[in-house]
Order: C-alpha cells, then structure tokens, then sequence
C-alpha cells in the first residue's frame, strides 16, 4: 500500500521530500496541499498533521510531520540506498550536523529572501527598507560561506564523496531565491560545481519537475489575488519583515 505524501512544491522542504521519494522509487500517492490557499489550515489536513504544515506524511493509521523525519522514515520503511543516511557513525554524525544546523540558518534565510524580494513587495504591496534587505542578503551570504567553506570544504559532496539527505536538504533551500531573482550561485563556482553535481546525481528531470514551480514564480506571482494572503499577512510579516 502507497504512502500518502502531502505536498506544496513551493516549498523548499517538500521538495526535497518528493525528490526522495522519487528518486528512490518509492510508491506514493501526492497529496497537493496548496499553502497560498490556506489548505493547510482545513479541516481535512487538520486531522492528518495537527502542526498544519507540509509536508507531512501518512502510512496507513500513522502520520507524521517534518520532512527530515519524514525521510529518515522513508529510509528506513524502504531500506534505500545506505549513502542517503549512512549507518557509520562519523558520517551519519556529519548528515546530522547538517541537517541540524540548516533550520536556524540557510532555511530560514533563503525563505526571507524570497518573501522580501518576491511576495512581500509584488503580493503584499508593501515597500522594504534598503537596510532590511541589506541585512538579509549579509546573513545568506553568510550562510553560503559556511556552506562552502565548513560543510562542502573541497569534497563532492557534504559527507564526502556520495550524496546524502544533507544534500538534498542544502539544495532546496538555496533554490528558494532563485525564484525571487536573486541567482546565489553567481560568483561562487564551488556551489555551482556542486549543485550541478546534485542535480545530475538526483536526474536532470526529476530535480527541474520539483523545481519548475519556484523559478517560475515571479511569472506565476502576477495571476496571484493578493487577497489570498492578508489571513497570513500579520504571521508573514513576523516571520520576514
């Protein structure tokens, strides 16, 4: 029996959750959740996560939310590949390290840039103060540096020389302002190697397919009613502003 994966493929970690799940071969049924239409906040997927975000996953009677737990869920139920979430201790040390250390950093910067280049100023209407967006861009570029000089070092891969899930979660993340126009790999030939490393790894047509929505967004932003976010607005504005 098919797990039922719930999904929005604006975001960065459902991305990653189907590009797994994909990739591996692992039977599915895509449940889309549509975040910009408030979806998550129904009835319906209120029984499935009480945390009201995606992605989240249910195999029969058992749910589960966050998409790194979701994962190593898929990897154990379905005994992939042991390079995703290596069982030596040392390197498994380093996918956790990673994946630990994203969720305050690269995650929610790259999230900010694309709200305040994108949604916040184009959807919402609302000017951002030069000061604030430099702030923004001095904190990714940050996390890009450490990236490149902590975690990628000179190796393929952040474990070494085959992918992990702490790839695939990197990547996604990056990504994220791509589809506000702001191309984070210009000038850094090292994440390019790598991303470009990543994506041949994962299929050029699986990585673009989960891709395509978030480098089209800025098309896709003007057939947006922005009144589909003023019941977000004051959460957005916390989150971003």
């Amino acid at each position: 029996m098919a797990v039922e994966l719930y999904l929005d493929l604006f975001s960065q970690p459902c991305r990653s959750v189907f590009m797994f799940a994909k990739k591996n071969n692992i039977p599915f049924e895509f449940k889309k959740v549509s975040l910009m239409d408030g979806e998550h906040f129904g009835d319906d997927f209120g029984k499935i996560s009480m945390i009201r975000k995606v992605p989240a996953l249910r195999d029969g009677d058992f749910c589960l939310a966050e998409s790194i737990a979701i994962m190593v869920y898929l990897a154990e139920k379905f005994q992939t590949p042991d390079f995703w979430y290596p069982a030596d201790l040392q390197q498994r040390a380093r996918v956790n390290e990673y994946l630990s250390w994203q969720h305050t950093a690269i995650r929610m910067q790259g999230s900010k840039m694309f709200w305040l280049r994108l949604m916040i100023p184009k959807i919402m209407g609302m000017e951002v103060p030069k000061e604030k967006m430099d702030a923004a861009l001095e904190d990714l570029n940050n996390s890009l540096n450490l990236i490149e000089e902590k975690f990628l070092q000179d190796r393929p891969f952040i474990v070494g020389d085959q992918m992990s899930l702490a790839d695939l979660v990197a990547i996604v993340e990056i990504m994220q302002p791509l589809g506000a126009g702001l191309d984070v790999f210009n000038g850094r030939p090292k994440l390019s190697a790598w991303r470009d490393r990543v994506r041949t790894f994962i299929g050029e047509e699986l990585f673009d397919e989960a891709h395509q929505n978030i480098l089209g967004a800025q098309e896709g932003m003007k057939q947006m009613d922005p009144s589909k976010l003023e019941l977000f607005k004051p959460k957005i504005l916390r989150l971003f502003f």
